[in-house]
């Protein structure tokens, strides 16, 4: 039995050392993979929250200081106001605190333009459900419906315009994301005119030669115009005010102050004029006069629809419902243009504001007292032309 065993065995060796020998953990030949990240450029969505508000020099007729400008309707800013935008901003490479947004500025439109201020990380939580969903942001045909902290945040960015000597002329204006990689601006690109110069432009002189005392003269029409920047869009509220004449030779001027006695002033209560724009004139002036800031003149249409000049040689706040060149025009010729939604009671004249080119044409009426002696060259009317 040994024996026979043992050839056995010797002739599995011999068996074994002709066939193969096949192993479970033998190596096999590794497959080579190549995975390329798409360098993802981050995506800019402006949400429901952009205000452009006043600065805090001089409040205008609606707008107090800071406060938003509901009558700015044209593309022009000045020194001092500014641009608020609420931007939702997603990137799937990385949301990390080494992505940049910024405000914009420059001469094309698109990503590239200078920054001039970055914007402040505010997160999602910021945004309510419904804020959220006005920021639309969706990539092709796939909506986004909620604020993936993992992916997106919300910023905060307010570009305030500033002096002319570094902000002049036309750019455009946009918000931009950078993450190192790539770049990406929100669609909403704005095209601004900053700090345009405003003009009035006077053509015509006003003179009154050899007036009779106790008769009425009436003078050359003048032309009052919008002489701002051209592309500007600049539009003016215009109004006139004015103070008494003298006489700078001093020889013995007199002349009645309308029933209160002599005096060597002429009262520019001697003076009314008559303007025209458009379809408008001062015919149909609605005379309105807030006395709760200057109870000196009652703003006054005579029979042939001239109106008495308001005093001041300032500009100031009791300009305001009383010293338009024109109260007049709307929807119906008689109610005033509102601005400022249902319930605010300040509003703009139309045929008193002027585009930028456009002029009202003004004739001046000088009733002279009697009696008056004396040649009137001091004093003055004054045209002023507020940018709204």
């Amino acid at each position: 039995m040994k024996k026979t065993f043992s050839l056995t065995v010797m002739a599995l060796l011999a068996v074994s050392l002709v066939m193969p020998v096949i192993l479970a953990t033998s190596v096999g030949t590794p497959t080579p993979i190549d995975v390329t990240i798409e360098d993802f450029p981050p995506m800019v969505w402006m949400c429901d929250d952009r205000v452009v508000s006043d600065d805090n020099v001089q409040p205008g007729r609606i707008s107090p200081g800071q406060d938003e400008m509901l009558e700015r309707i044209n593309n022009y800013a000045f020194e001092g106001e500014s641009i608020h935008w609420t931007v939702l901003v997603m990137d799937k490479n990385k949301i990390d605190q080494n992505i940049d947004v910024f405000a914009t500025i420059g001469q094309d439109q698109g990503e590239g333009n200078d920054i001039e201020v970055n914007c402040k990380r505010v997160g999602c939580g910021s945004l309510s459900t419904d804020e959220f969903l006005s920021c639309n942001a969706r990539i092709l045909e796939e909506e986004i419906d909620y604020c993936n902290e993992d992916l997106m945040d919300v910023f905060e960015c307010t570009l305030t315009v500033e002096t002319p000597e570094s902000m002049y002329g036309e750019y455009w204006i946009t918000v931009e994301a950078d993450d190192g990689d790539e770049s990406g601006t929100m669609d909403e690109n704005e095209f601004w005119f900053l700090n345009p110069e405003i003009r009035l432009s006077v053509d015509g002189a006003l003179s009154f030669e050899d007036v009779r005392p106790g008769a009425t003269a009436y003078s050359d029409t003048l032309l009052v115009g919008n002489d701002a920047d051209d592309g500007s869009g600049v539009l003016m509220d215009m109004f006139i005010s004015g103070t008494d004449f003298y006489d700078s030779s001093s020889v013995g001027t007199r002349c009645s102050d309308l029933g209160n006695g002599p005096t060597n002033a002429l009262a520019l209560e001697a003076f009314r004029y008559f303007a025209t724009s458009g379809a408008y004139s001062t015919s149909t002036d609605f005379e309105n006069d807030d006395q709760d800031l200057d109870a000196s003149t009652l703003r006054d249409r005579d029979a042939e629809g001239y109106v008495n000049i308001q005093y001041s040689n300032h500009w100031d706040k009791a300009m305001y419902d009383e010293a338009e060149i024109i109260q007049a025009g709307g929807t119906d010729g008689w109610t005033p243009a509102p601005i400022g939604g249902p319930g605010n009671s300040l509003f703009y004249y139309p045929a008193n504001v002027l585009a930028p080119g456009a002029e009202q044409a003004l004739t001046f009426k000088l009733d002279l007292p009697e009696p008056c002696n004396g040649d009137f060259d001091t004093g003055a009317i004054y045209f002023w032309g507020e940018a709204i």
